[in-house]
């Protein structure tokens, strides 16, 4: 069963509670998501090292759950 964009979004606030999340449906299908995600916890991290830390907060569901989420991350300015 695909995720909904409310339960992606509770994930990563739940991981990272300063976050400013916002989430996009790509395709209206619940399947393909757009997530932008502006958070502290990201300053002085790779893009990638920012990317795992979102991986990590949807705790496995990629890839199951969860088919796409292109990522967009950063520190706040």
């Amino acid at each position: 069963m695909p995720m909904s964009a409310g339960e992606i979004e509770q994930m990563i606030r739940s991981a990272l509670p300063d976050a400013d999340v916002r989430i996009e449906d790509l395709r209206g299908d619940g399947d393909h998501y757009a997530a932008h995600i502006v958070s502290e916890a990201f300053r002085g991290k790779s893009r990638v090292a920012q990317h795992q830390l979102v991986y990590a907060a949807l705790q496995g569901r990629m890839g199951t759950e969860l088919h796409a989420l292109s990522l967009q991350t950063k520190a706040p300015d």
